[in-house]
């Protein structure tokens, strides 16, 4: 089937949620994927950041072939021999005790706000202050479900759904005095993105972090914080809140888990998970032999690739840093390990970078208008960063040359820094 024909067809029977690039996809093998005319593209998006091992990794492919063949589902009504081996994993190196899983990174954070809700009604039944409200970050992105979207503070992706759950506040984005002023007894959980990632690759602060772990600690009220997109690996450290020195009440994590199956999950502390009961949460997908079977794999893959990870990160980073010495249409660099952002001066920079990149079958795309995104895979070498570089300042480059020059006396955002 060509690509004419695959638009034509979704034009006609899929819901309009999704402008999609103009390429059919048709094999994929380490870091490249082929598309249906035998063009080759460097994968430096993974998916969104779900296929951290790349494409065909023979470990997945070999642990997918054989469990298929086993045992596909069951149902959470019955007993599998890998969702203990995997929250196992998953707790020891996240330092908290339970798990929960599920099928995508929404539903991971749907489950951490009912959780909250459930176990400040614990503490309110025991004679404390009720506790209900959330305080979320201003620019933040949780996901597209009812609870997910009245908890991200991006009013793009509110308003066609309002009105949303209500007892949800937005503190400014690092802003230290604003999350103190809007913090009182009434709040059952301060919910972050350790890196924002939707919201243009902004890690938070760690006086920040630090100061919403002290918040809750001083009111019984719970920190979750949101690893789906800078979690597993994608930092240079199992979770990027070990970059910070402060460990969560909650936690949820999805898409590199189970390595392009569906599967998320949310892992908590032994105090928080008396909140639950049989019967007051569930899923019928979530966590089956299938998905957890690989994402074990994928963590046992993922041990040996930590400090390659944050290597590589760090020169692509510096690689990144030099070419802003190049350009001003360069704002500003940021992010940890292989979850970077370049924030440009335009949307229309930006966008025309992703077009010509992926004109030299390079794969990358752009967030808040401006951010180029870059979320490689786990197993890129500095060979394929110096590629990318080379693409992306020759992008610039021809970006540069169609301005218009400045007029006399006119300043640039950048000069202003």
């Amino acid at each position: 089937m060509n690509l004419a024909t695959v638009i034509r067809s979704e034009e006609k029977w899929l819901l309009p949620t999704y402008d999609r690039q103009k390429v059919l996809f048709e094999k994929g093998r380490g870091l490249y994927l082929w598309d249906s005319r035998g063009n080759r593209y460097l994968d430096f998006l993974s998916g969104i950041g779900v296929n951290a091992l790349g494409h065909s990794h023979p470990a997945i492919s070999s642990t997918l072939k054989k469990q298929a063949g086993r045992l596909i589902h069951v149902s959470n009504l019955f007993f599998h021999e890998y969702q203990a081996e995997l929250a196992k994993r998953l707790t020891k190196i996240s330092g908290l005790d339970r798990a929960f899983f599920c099928n995508s990174g929404t539903e991971a954070w749907e489950g951490a706000l009912k959780l909250a809700r459930a176990y400040a009604r614990t503490q309110n039944n025991n004679g404390h202050k009720a506790k209900w409200r959330l305080l979320a970050l201003e620019n933040s992105f949780h996901g597209r479900t009812f609870g997910s979207l009245a908890t991200t503070g991006q009013e793009k992706y509110r308003h066609p759904f309002t009105p949303l759950v209500p007892g949800v506040g937005f503190v400014a984005f690092n802003d230290v005095e604003d999350l103190k002023r809007q913090f009182d007894g009434s709040v059952c959980a301060i919910c972050l993105e350790t890196i924002q990632g939707e919201g243009g690759i902004r890690p938070l602060t760690p006086e920040f972090l630090q100061v919403a772990r002290e918040l809750a600690d001083r009111t019984g009220a719970l920190l979750i914080l949101d690893e789906i997109q800078c979690g597993l690996g994608r930092t240079g450290r199992y979770f990027a809140y070990q970059h910070y020195g402060i460990q969560p009440d909650i936690l949820t994590v999805a898409k590199p888990l189970a390595a392009g199956l569906p599967l998320g999950a949310l892992l908590t502390t032994n105090r928080v998970a008396g909140g639950m009961h049989p019967g007051m949460h569930g899923t019928t997908f979530g966590g089956g032999p299938l998905a957890c079977a690989v994402a074990i794999e994928f963590l046992r893959t993922l041990d040996g690739l930590l400090d390659h990870i944050q290597e590589v990160g760090d020169y692509f980073r510096a690689g990144l840093e030099d070419m802003r010495t190049r350009h001003t249409s360069i704002q500003e660099i940021r992010g940890m390990g292989l979850m970077l952002g370049m924030e440009l001066d335009s949307a229309d920079t930006a966008k025309a970078a992703v077009q010509q990149l992926l004109q030299k079958g390079i794969l990358i795309n752009r967030t808040q208008e401006t951010v180029l995104r870059f979320l490689p895979p786990y197993i890129i070498q500095k060979k394929h960063v110096d590629e990318v570089v080379r693409a992306l300042d020759s992008a610039l480059s021809a970006s540069a040359a169609k301005r218009p020059p400045m007029r006399a006396g006119k300043t640039t955002k950048r000069s202003l820094r």
